[in-house]
């Protein structure tokens, strides 16, 4: 039985790795460890159909190391002994560990000596984070790396790629599609790109020839083995991401009347996944502290629909969209949080002050650490006015309340009350 088209298409080279530019392009992480042939283990994390396994396959391909690859969950302590004893025959061996984040202390006690003497390269993969998810030990011998959905412009390259090699991919059949069909199968996997390939080749294999000897995949063809319906209009492409716009636009706007009508769109699309991170998007940026209690009832109303699943979903997100369209708007946390990311991303940084570092080890008293820090549960109402902020930024007040609703309105007044109890 052969395999599918996504896995025929993994890249053999790191050249053939699609996008992830920020690890694998001209002077970036992955490719210098490549080219200086200094390879060392890592973890990449990222959405399903990212590219982790394929960054993996390119590593192995480019330097020609033996390359095996197992399962944290479900191979065995006796499997990852046969890695390590190829890797003592061979000197190195590149093992690709998917689910990481699932591997147990017998097989991480195990397998930790031969990541220290490079007998086995580790590369796991795991789509959850691995600062909460893998054990530090784990974590201490490896460095992290986080894989990026791809653009669609990626996507679009790989299913060109797989057309045109016939090889490992489609180009022994004789394919006819038009670009803006192929734009399709880009655009609404969301990233993915080992859907839009296994799509891809269900459309080559399940269409007959034409009486030409040609295999004609339609747009109405696209659709049926995506399960995804084109946007009206969408010749490009961007009426996937014009939708999104204008449903956040709207709802900002307490529009509730086109909130539903491009909430309509995206579902009639079968955009689920899409409007429900876009609506939980929209509660903390837009609603924010002007309503907490609708950004916590959006939270539920995404949850219910991602368990019940579409046509049913479409009710708690229409019950989200009207809830936050008509709801009083903030954007204050989150512009308070952008003006001091700008600070930092300027270097307008300093340490942190004495008084405020880790003081639980021996010797820190001897540094100043913690000396002079007040404990704020010792003061009336539990509030003492100290330094917090590095020197170089002491005075800034990147909160700036402006309210539209009772909640912040509080939060006003409480914020008001501290900044003069620290300015006396």
């Amino acid at each position: 039985m052969q395999e599918p088209l996504a896995y025929r298409m993994r890249p053999q080279s790191i050249d053939e790795v699609l996008g992830q530019e920020h690890l694998v392009g001209p002077g970036k992480i992955i490719r210098r460890m490549v080219d200086a042939e200094r390879l060392s283990s890592m973890i990449l994390y990222g959405p399903p159909g990212t590219g982790k396994t394929s960054i993996a396959s390119a590593i192995a391909g480019t330097t020609k190391l033996a390359f095996r690859i197992l399962n944290a969950a479900t191979d065995s302590k006796k499997d990852l002994e046969a890695v390590v004893e190829e890797g003592k025959m061979s000197g190195s061996v590149i093992l690709l560990l998917d689910e990481i984040h699932r591997l147990n202390k017998v097989k991480q006690d195990f397998l930790l000596p031969h990541l220290e003497n490079g007998r086995v390269i580790l590369i796991g993969a795991t789509t959850e984070n691995p600062y909460i998810s893998i054990n530090p030990a784990i974590r201490s011998r490896t460095q992290i790396f986080q894989v990026q959905p791809l653009k669609p412009e990626d996507i679009k390259q790989g299913l060109k790629r797989a057309l045109n090699d016939e090889k490992r991919g489609l180009g022994q059949y004789n394919v006819d599609i038009d670009d803006d069909v192929l734009t399709h199968f880009s655009y609404v996997t969301n990233g993915d790109s080992r859907s839009a390939l296994n799509a891809l080749e269900l459309a080559v294999l399940s269409t007959p020839e034409d009486d030409d000897g040609e295999i004609h995949i339609t747009q109405e063809i696209a659709e049926e083995c995506l399960q995804h319906k084109r946007l009206a209009h969408d010749k490009d492409g961007d009426a996937h991401y014009d939708t999104i716009s204008a449903l956040q636009k709207s709802i900002r706007g307490s529009d509730v009347n086109a909130g539903l009508y491009y909430l309509a769109i995206l579902l009639e699309a079968g955009e689920l996944q899409i409007a429900c991170r876009r609506l939980l998007i929209i509660a903390y940026e837009d609603i924010g502290l002007g309503n907490p209690a609708a950004t916590q009832r959006t939270v539920a109303a995404v949850e219910a629909a991602e368990k019940v699943g579409l046509p049913e979903a479409q009710i708690p997100l229409a019950f989200a969209v009207v809830d936050l369209a008509l709801s009083p708007k903030s954007n204050t946390s989150y512009s308070a949080l952008n003006a001091a990311m700008s600070d930092v991303r300027a270097g307008n940084v300093g340490p942190v002050p004495d008084h405020l570092r880790d003081a639980h080890y021996s010797g820190a008293e001897k540094l100043g650490h913690g000396v002079e820090y007040k404990y704020p549960h010792d003061y009336p109402n539990h509030f003492v006015s100290q330094q917090y902020l590095p020197d170089a930024v002491k005075d800034q007040e990147y909160f700036q309340p402006d309210p539209t609703g009772k909640y912040e309105a509080a939060l006003q007044q409480i914020y008001q009350q501290l900044r003069n109890n620290t300015t006396k």
